[in-house]
């Protein structure tokens, strides 16, 4: 079965491109929208940023570009222009929800031999 990835609409594309930096100096810059759909794709899926597909560029740039637009602030912006919200609801600011675990061992819980019996 063959997977299918994520790629950002044109609609979606033209909310939120004159929101991207520009004239940044250095090496030439990969197409966005590219790039942009693999950050949003890896966020998706939960994988490792090194197990990004190639369609969406080397995983290096997809990870260094959500990095550095994560420090400078960029992401939120571009959720504002997505959403209509700032993110910030009721006055309490950002809220994140972690959904990892760990299966833990079945005797974790305590000793062998169920609850303790003292008198």
């Amino acid at each position: 079965m063959a997977k299918s990835y994520y790629w950002m609409s044109d609609a979606e594309w033209a909310r939120i491109e004159p929101l991207l930096p520009r004239g940044r100096k250095g090496a030439h810059r990969v197409d966005d929208r590219r790039v942009i759909s693999g950050d949003v794709d890896m966020l998706r899926s939960g994988a490792r940023w090194r197990d990004c597909p190639e369609v969406y560029g080397p995983c290096t740039t997809v990870y260094n570009r959500f990095n550095r637009w994560s420090r400078q602030g960029i992401w939120h912006g571009l959720f504002e222009a997505l959403t209509g919200h700032s993110g910030v609801h009721g006055g309490h600011g950002m809220v994140s929800i972690d959904a990892t675990y760990i299966k833990a061992h079945r005797s974790a819980a305590g000793a062998k031999g169920g609850p303790s019996r003292r008198a």
